[in-house]
């Protein structure tokens, strides 16, 4: 696999490998028994087929599209067998997903289109977007690259305070304002300070409110137009962050952001708590948006870039 090597290394493999196992866990156990006893891929198949990709959260719309998928191969090349179906259920996974590998870096190291890089993070409180946003800079920063850090989320205190947290154990700074402070005042200080100091990577934390689309709609804008002021490329990246444990859950939140803002990437969290991992399917599949980051674990070298490639080759993995 020596391409995807030189873009996943053999560690990030392992984290993956590790993240996944509760998933791939239920998953292959699943398939398994999909199979037992067959030698050709027959309807009994396919329908055990289905139920194992439901029961990863793959979700009813991706399942039955992968499973026509198969059903049509099987139905043009009548000689296909079991042990052929793994193969099919891999490549038919990986088209459907969307990564982040070609968009901007593949890779922490990687060199930015754009000198700040502006990232703006959006979420809904609990899906572990600050903890993200930490990740974010320490591994930027272990790459080498200069970070800032933005507290635009200004309307609970603990969003300040969890944010700052995150900057003096990283080690690298923060603009912040007090509480009820306006965010877009912040994010434009942030890039203001980011473009005068010559950083690489700007990311900017945003309040994860979902009771009121029209006023979380007109906040992200507001923000954006501030920041466009003084950086008319910026923001480079819409990051949407999901937690992966809470399965269809995650889907309507990504619903909701999708139609307030143009979101550009998305960071799915907590994978490694979850047998759900199949949701990383459903999600990419439905709105067609790049999955750029995925948690899979507490550790901040936990948090990877995705690959398909990779996701997929690891959810089929029987390593331990």
């Amino acid at each position: 696999m020596g391409f995807f090597d030189k873009l996943f290394g053999k560690k990030e493999k392992e984290t993956l490998n590790q993240g996944l196992q509760k998933t791939k866990e239920g998953f292959l156990s699943k398939i398994t028994k999909a199979v037992a006893g067959k030698s050709t891929i027959d309807e009994e198949v396919l329908d055990n087929l289905e139920e194992a990709l439901v029961g990863a959260d793959v979700g009813i719309d991706t399942t039955i599209q992968i499973i026509d998928r198969i059903e049509k191969k099987v139905a043009k090349d009548k000689y296909l067998n079991t042990g052929e179906l793994n193969r099919m259920l891999q490549e038919e996974m990986e088209s459907i997903l969307v990564d982040g590998s070609e968009n901007s870096y593949n890779n922490f190291e990687s060199a930015l289109s754009a000198k700040p890089y502006v990232i703006l993070v959006v979420g809904v409180n609990g899906v572990g977007k600050t903890t993200t946003i930490g990740k974010l800079a320490y591994n930027f920063k272990k790459a080498g690259k200069s970070v800032l850090l933005g507290a635009a989320d200004t309307f609970r205190a603990a969003a300040v305070d969890q944010l700052t947290v995150w900057s003096e154990r990283v080690g690298v700074p923060i603009v912040k304002q007090g509480m009820g402070a306006d965010p877009a005042s912040v994010a434009f200080d942030t890039v203001q300070s980011g473009m005068s100091k010559g950083a690489d990577i700007i990311i900017i934390d945003t309040a994860g409110r979902l009771h009121n689309k029209a006023h979380l709609m007109e906040e992200l804008s507001k923000i954006k137009r501030v920041i466009k002021k003084i950086y008319p490329e910026a923001p480079h990246e819409v990051l949407l962050v999901l937690d992966g444990s809470t399965g269809q859950n995650a889907l309507e939140q990504a619903k909701q952001f999708t139609a307030a803002t143009e979101v550009s990437a998305l960071a799915i969290t907590k994978l490694d708590g979850t047998a759900k991992g199949g949701v990383v399917l459903a999600i990419a599949n439905q709105f067609k948006i790049p999955v750029k980051f995925i948690g899979v674990g507490e550790k901040m070298e936990d948090l990877l870039i995705f690959n398909k490639h990779e996701f997929v080759d690891s959810l089929f993995s029987l390593e331990k």
